[in-house]
């Protein structure tokens, strides 16, 4: 047992962290059983490739594979950089400035989160193509005969930049939300001017969020399928799924998502340097004190049209071309899908996933949090890396373990919702862990100064502390979820279909009526679960 002024205590006390117990067993070993299923592709990647040999080296030394890698570092650069400037600039002009119909904006902005890449690159190919909608509603008033091809690097840019933005504004807007009034009052009060005021004072304390929200970004654009394989932009994932489909050897398949791994674990170390630079205290509680707008004053119109431009072209559109779809199939007489069948399965293992998910998370959040170690870090980062593979190599694993191991699993929608834990394993954690941070540990303390046990202390208090971060967390994964699409065609038992099973095969053979609504009804659905991850505060503010 680790005693006062031991090698803990003192590390403790160095790094100016409260002091704790050793973790106890069956939370540690839990922990290590979830991480070790997490690290399932992982090892069969290296089964793979240290079985290969020498060919894997060679493989990974042609020139063509540092073209993709080029490809795709630029993509996922500047896709975050992109989605960085949209997401911060939305976020404070919904929470801190007197944008006119500020609420509107406020549900509207996250909602391009919901609509999957395969679906929006879709709509974008058919309404900005050189002879898409556009071009035919241009053609009778300018005598527009042809817009520019999309198809490559600016259609995957802009499909992603306009999904991923939400994945930055909701943890800076959850920020701003936070954040002390007082401190800009007191730089406007030494002379700052408001734009003065955000850069130097606001932005620096924002970093952190901002800093994770663009770090989801690139891990999302990193393991992106739907919007690079119709642009036809070459990155690993597609690499990685045309090497599958072409070849019964997949030892080219594993070199390169072994290239994709160490891709993914620079930006989870990245990720770890972040969070140490948050230098939040649990429990810490912020001011209350109610916020004051800042007056746009001559720039309030360009602003609103601003806000407005972006909806209109990451949300009405898509939603507007989808729904002329469905009408003309209507009107055409053409027989809608039924999607009765593929809806409840779609809803069911989505549920079933989100809780598996949440359920593992927790043990793993509370050691990192409660019991910061070394071995817990480790742990922590192993089970987090699956979100920054595509689905297309976690259920490459999963089958090769599944026919070999545990063939009593395979083609069964377990192994289909292991697969949906192992991909959306860090949402899960990262939500646990904010919510355990709030949680004054003084609070737990006193519970077991009252002679209850942990457990009974972990479930009466702690517990109902955290359950709003946790429905969040879960929501997230639920919403990943019913938008994942290799996973699911690779891993769904035979005859299971799902909504986006369903959009990908009608759609994929120009089947654009077909595909409108299910497409309609899985973004429908996928709305649901957002709502609860937007602040509640930020909606109540009043101008």
């Amino acid at each position: 047992m680790t005693k006062p002024g031991t090698a803990l205590g003192e590390w403790c006390h160095v790094h100016n962290v409260r002091q704790v117990r050793r973790s106890p067993g069956f939370l540690f070993y839990t922990s290590i059983a979830i991480a070790i299923i997490a690290s399932v592709p992982l090892v069969y990647l290296l089964i793979r490739s240290i079985g290969s040999g020498p060919e894997t080296i060679q493989l990974i030394l042609r020139p063509r594979v540092f073209q993709v890698f080029t490809r795709t570092f630029l993509l996922v650069s500047t896709v975050s950089i992109a989605a960085t400037v949209l997401g911060v600039s939305l976020a404070w002009l919904t929470v801190r400035t007197n944008l006119p119909v500020r609420r509107m904006w406020v549900l509207l902005t996250p909602l391009p989160l919901v609509i999957p890449s395969y679906v929006f690159s879709f709509l974008v190919t058919v309404f900005l193509s050189p002879k898409g909608m556009l071009q035919t509603a241009l053609y009778p008033v300018f005598g527009i005969e042809r817009l520019p091809d999309i198809h490559g690097f600016f259609g995957a840019w802009l499909t992603l930049t306009l999904l991923c933005y939400p994945y930055v504004l909701l943890p800076v807007r959850a920020a701003l939300i936070k954040l002390d009034p007082a401190l800009e009052d007191s730089a406007q009060s030494l002379g700052h001017s408001p734009w003065s005021t955000f850069y130097k004072v606001t932005l620096p304390i924002l970093a952190p969020s901002i800093g994770v929200g663009a770090l989801l970004t690139a891990l999302y654009t990193l393991s992106d399928f739907g919007a690079v394989s119709i642009f036809g932009y070459e990155t690993f994932t597609w690499a990685i799924y045309i090497q599958y489909e072409s070849s019964f050897d997949r030892t080219a398949a594993a070199g390169l998502s072994m290239i994709l791994i160490f891709f993914a674990l620079f930006l989870v170390l990245a990720e770890t340097r972040i969070d140490k630079s948050k230098n939040q205290k649990p429990g810490k509680v912020t001011s209350s004190r109610p916020i004051h707008f800042i007056p746009l004053g001559s720039w309030r119109p360009f602003a609103t049209l601003y806000t407005a431009s972006v909806i209109f072209v990451s949300l009405v559109v898509p939603l507007s071309v989808l729904s002329y779809w469905v009408v003309r199939g209507l009107e055409a007489g053409e027989p809608l899908l039924n999607l009765w069948e593929p809806s409840i399965n779609s809803l069911s293992v989505s549920l079933a996933a989100a809780a598996a998910t949440l359920l593992a998370a927790l043990p793993i959040g509370i050691l990192a949090t409660r019991f910061p170690t070394k071995s817990s870090i480790i742990i922590e980062k192993v089970s987090s890396l699956g979100f920054a593979l595509p689905g297309i190599v976690v259920s490459l694993g999963l089958v090769f373990f599944g026919i070999r191991v545990f063939p009593a699993i395979y083609q069964t929608p377990l192994l289909l919702i292991i697969g949906y834990m192992i991909l959306f394993l860090q949402p899960a954690i990262g939500a646990t862990r904010t919510s355990l941070q709030q949680v004054n540990s003084t609070l737990e303390e006193s519970g077991r100064s009252l002679g209850r046990s942990p457990v009974d202390v972990f479930v009466s208090i702690t517990l109902p502390l955290m359950r709003p971060g946790l429905l969040s967390g879960a929501a997230m994964v639920f919403l990943l979820t019913m938008k994942e699409l290799p996973a699911t065609l690779i891993l769904s038992p035979i005859g299971f279909s799902t909504l986006a099973t369903l959009t990908w095969s009608a759609a994929s053979e120009a089947y654009f009526a077909q595909a409108a609504m299910p497409a309609l009804l899985l973004i429908l659905t996928s709305s649901i679960p957002l709502g609860m991850m937007i602040p509640r505060r930020s909606q109540t503010v009043s101008s």
